[in-house]
Formats: structure tokens, C-alpha cells, sequence
């Protein structure tokens, strides 16, 4: 699985990423989106303008939506199939930062972002605000801004989830990390620094059905990892189906390389353990 860093709330995206983030936005240009005041513009493709604007009336026109987890599931399910697609931000150390919103192909963390923020919105210039207060601390867009950590979503403002991990389990495990530290002493985002952070863990042997019926739609999911430096190695939705539950994910797996929905069961017990975030 590709290690990635989050530019609104968790791990490390991709590593190289931070090292040199080349792609900038392809496809027929649209007008630049009306932003909010103090909001960077930013042009988007026509597909992604018009699922934007698709998303958000679909939200507007379905009643059943009224509450967060049921925004959540409707808007990511619209996502189902689109594919995968690593370093999807554009910014380092020694890069500008660039506000990236396309949605024709996502990664797991622009995935979150983007469900997020339509979750909250009801017109574009909200969705960009929200966007941007998703992904970066104190709505600026710049590199040291981004939140690149699963849990900075729980720790830095504006704050977009709560972290109910320790409430789900007595098994919960806490974990002091350094965040951005290899295990060999360097940095994996270099001019970035390092965080001192608790992170608190279920382990995958004790995600049992009593764990499972205290978990909600729309929960954020996080792949605890035992890596020095990185609090989790993917992300993604929990989904409670007709089925049952299942992990949606934007997934980098070559059976995949996609946005699917995963057996939960089956895909936390291929992991260390879990972080929940509920929004």
C-alpha cells in the first residue's frame, strides 16, 4: 500500500509528493470560481465543475440527507468507481502550494476532503471555502498549512472531526508518535516539523461486533500503521449497508485502483488496527 500525506487530515499523501509535486490541472479549462473573500482563486476542469454542481443539488434535492452520516454516504457514494490516482496536490517545501480541486481522479485523502466539503455546503463559493478549511490550518493555503496527518483532522483548526477512537473500545491502545520522523532520523516531509502527538488505535484482532455497532455512517476510518513518523497508512468511509458494513475507499490496490466499497471486516483485519473520526 502507497504511503500517502494529507493535505486536510492525515498521513503522508505520498512521500514524493513532498519531495517534488509536478502534476498541475488538465482538461478544458471553466472560469475561475467565484471564491470566498480571502480565498486564492482557482480554475477546475468541466467534469469536476459539473459534479460539483451535481453533487450539490442532488444533496439539496434528497430530504433523507438531513443528517451528517446521510450526507456523507450519499455524496461519497457518487464517487464509487472513479479512479485512483497518487499525488494528486501540488505543493512542497520548495514548491508553491496550489488549491487542487479535480475530481476526476482522487486519491484517499483528496477523496475525504472533497466528501467533506460538499457535506457542509449548498453553493460553489461555499464549497471552496470549505474545501480550503478542510485542508489547511487557518484557511491559508500553503504547504506548511496542509493538513498532512489523519489526525491533524482532530487536532489542528479549524477542527473537521472528533476522535472517538478510545470511546469504541476498552482494547483501545495510546501510542506517543513523532510525527514526520523515519525511523532513520530523517524527515519524511522535509521543511515541515515534527509533531508530538498521542495517537490512540483500536488493534484489528479487537474490531469485534461490539466495536462494529458503536461505529456510525459516515465515520472517517483510519489504517493505524506501527511505522515510526505516520499515524495511518489509508483512509476512508465506514458504510453500514443492507449487506453490512463496508470500508469506502479510494483504493491504490491494482485489483482496484479505484473508489470502491471493501468488506470492513475484511479490510481491518489486513491492518494493525483503526482510528475512528466521526465528523
Amino acid at each position: 500500500m502507497t504511503v500517502t500525506v494529507h493535505p486536510a487530515g492525515g498521513v503522508l499523501r505520498t512521500i514524493a509528493r513532498a519531495l517534488l509535486v509536478v502534476s498541475a490541472l488538465v482538461g478544458i479549462a471553466m472560469p475561475t470560481l467565484p471564491a470566498a473573500v480571502g480565498t486564492p482563486s482557482t480554475t477546475i476542469d468541466d467534469v469536476t465543475a459539473r459534479k460539483i454542481d451535481e453533487l450539490l443539488a442532488l444533496r439539496a434535492a434528497t430530504p433523507g440527507a438531513g443528517s451528517k452520516g446521510e450526507s456523507i454516504d450519499l455524496l461519497s457514494s457518487r464517487f464509487l468507481g472513479t479512479p485512483y490516482r497518487a499525488d494528486m496536490l501540488v505543493g512542497s517545501a520548495n514548491q508553491p502550494e496550489q488549491l487542487v480541486i479535480d475530481m476526476r481522479q482522487v486519491d484517499c485523502f483528496t477523496y475525504l476532503d472533497y466528501v467533506e466539503a460538499l457535506s457542509r455546503s449548498t453553493d460553489r463559493d461555499q464549497f471552496v471555502a470549505n474545501l480550503i478549511e478542510t485542508r489547511y490550518t487557518e484557511g491559508r493555503v500553503e504547504f506548511r498549512q496542509r493538513k498532512h496527518f489523519f489526525s491533524d483532522w482532530s487536532h489542528t483548526a479549524r477542527v473537521t472531526a472528533t476522535d472517538i477512537t478510545a470511546t469504541l473500545s476498552t482494547a483501545a491502545v495510546t501510542v506517543g508518535k513523532h510525527l514526520n520522523v523515519r525511523a532513520d532520523g530523517g524527515n519524511y516531509l522535509p521543511g515541515l516539523p515534527v509533531v508530538e502527538r498521542d495517537i490512540t488505535y483500536i488493534p484489528s484482532s479487537a474490531v469485534d461486533d461490539t466495536v462494529i455497532a458503536g461505529l456510525r455512517t459516515g465515520d472517517y476510518i483510519g489504517a493505524y500503521t506501527d511505522q515510526p513518523g505516520l499515524d495511518v497508512t489509508h483512509v476512508g468511509i465506514f458504510v453500514m449497508t443492507p449487506t453490512g458494513p463496508v470500508f469506502r475507499n479510494a483504493s491504490s490496490l491494482a485489483a482496484n485502483n479505484k473508489v470502491v466499497d471493501s468488506p470492513f471486516a475484511d479490510y481491518v483485519h489486513s491492518t494493525p488496527g483503526i482510528m475512528v473520526l466521526r465528523a
